[in-house]
């Protein structure tokens, strides 16, 4: 198993090495090492299908491939590349399948695995990493910073939220700050509240800073 562990890093470092949206090996990496953590916190799971999920989750992304039937069959030949079960490899694509955002229009997770991989990711999405891939995501995709007069969405079809002009601090509100309540583990949702609290802190710097407001009396 560490041998098949071995390989998919190598093939997540190329499919992935130039990746500039936040989107790339090292958040492959994060993941892993998140979900694994919730899943031993928790004494759940099956380690290995767990693993090998969270560091492959980004392969057939949508958001990352213009072509999804060719990303989805680049993950499948990987797949079959290595010498796992029929019922690994079917294992692996559900929990790949399911973790996509999708706008809030999410899949159902029917299993520990889902959650553990599932919530991984969402926790690297919010906190100070989270801030950072945020930006890193919108400056690649060509939003503005922020814009006032771009409302922000309250409910959108997964077309709505892939293709719609919004704006990166929009996304805040649209996504990350729901994330939290979104949770499945228990030991993801306590890992969350900090992250949560450095998000609404930076937005509250933001927005100070964005209305030309001060922190501190400068003539004190």
């Amino acid at each position: 198993m560490e041998a098949m562990i071995h390989k998919a890093e190598e093939f997540v470092k190329v499919a992935l090495g130039n990746d500039e949206t936040g989107h790339d090996y090292y958040h492959a990496d994060r993941v892993r090492r998140l979900a694994l953590q919730i899943a031993v916190n928790e004494n759940k799971g099956n380690l290995f299908i767990i693993e090998m999920a969270a560091l492959l989750h980004d392969i057939p992304d949508e958001k990352l491939n213009a072509d999804i039937e060719k990303a989805n069959n680049k993950l499948q030949s990987f797949l079959l590349s290595i010498p796992l079960t029929n019922n690994q490899r079917i294992l692996i694509k559900n929990i790949i399948n399911k973790i996509s955002y999708r706008g809030g229009n999410e899949a159902k997770l029917t299993s520990f695995e889902e959650k553990a991989v599932r919530d991984a990711d969402r926790l690297d999405a919010i906190g100070a990493i989270g801030i950072a891939r945020t930006f890193a995501y919108g400056g690649k995709k060509g939003q503005v910073i922020h814009d006032p007069d771009i409302v922000v969405r309250t409910k959108m079809t997964k077309e709505q939220y892939r293709n719609e002009k919004s704006t990166t601090i929009n996304h805040f509100y649209e996504k990350l700050l729901k994330l939290k309540d979104q949770l499945h583990t228990n030991t993801a949702k306590k890992m969350a509240e900090e992250r949560h609290r450095w998000m609404e802190s930076f937005l509250v710097q933001f927005l100070k800073e964005w209305n030309g407001e001060n922190s501190e009396n400068i003539n004190s």
